[in-house]
This record gives C-alpha cells, structure tokens and sequence, in this order.
C-alpha cells in the first residue's frame, strides 16, 4: 500500500462497488482489499450465480488518493470493474 499514513490528505468515507465477471480474478481482488484493510469499515459482497458474477460493496475511510489507488487497481484485473462514490467530507 502506498504511504500515505503520514500524509496530510485528509480521510473521506466512499463506497466503492466492483464487479467482478471473471471468478478467476477473485483472488486478486482479495488481494488488493486485504492490503487496503486498513481502512475498510465494512465490505459486503453478494455472489449471483445465475449470472456468473459477484457483486461486492466495500466502505472506506481512506484519504482519497489510498481510494483512488485501490480502484484503479481493481479495474486493472481481467473481468473486474470498480467505482467510488465519495462523501463531502
């Protein structure tokens, strides 16, 4: 992750939503949250199988440019698009 710890960017809540159409990228996107964890407040994440796909929502309290790094990394993966939605504050 980078070091952004000892920034002055000050935090943001989002909501990033990502879905992934290849189930083979999972691990990879489970990868990237758990290096971001420290910042997740909360992650929900809904399997649809009749489509072949899952769905997850994660909330974040992060400065915006941690956000930013972690979505753009999780739209890098084959069959995996991600989305933040930031708060005002």
């Amino acid at each position: 992750m980078e070091n952004v710890q000892n920034s002055s960017e000050q935090c943001r809540i989002a909501s990033l939503s990502v879905i992934v159409e290849d189930l083979s990228s999972a691990p990879g996107v489970n990868a990237f949250l758990s290096e971001y964890g420290a910042y997740i407040v909360g992650r929900m994440g809904i399997p649809y199988r009749e489509k072949g796909v899952s769905v997850l929502s994660v909330v974040l309290d992060a400065p915006p440019s941690a956000i930013n790094a972690l979505c753009g990394k999780l739209g890098k993966l084959h069959g995996v698009t991600a989305k933040a939605l930031f708060s005002r504050f």
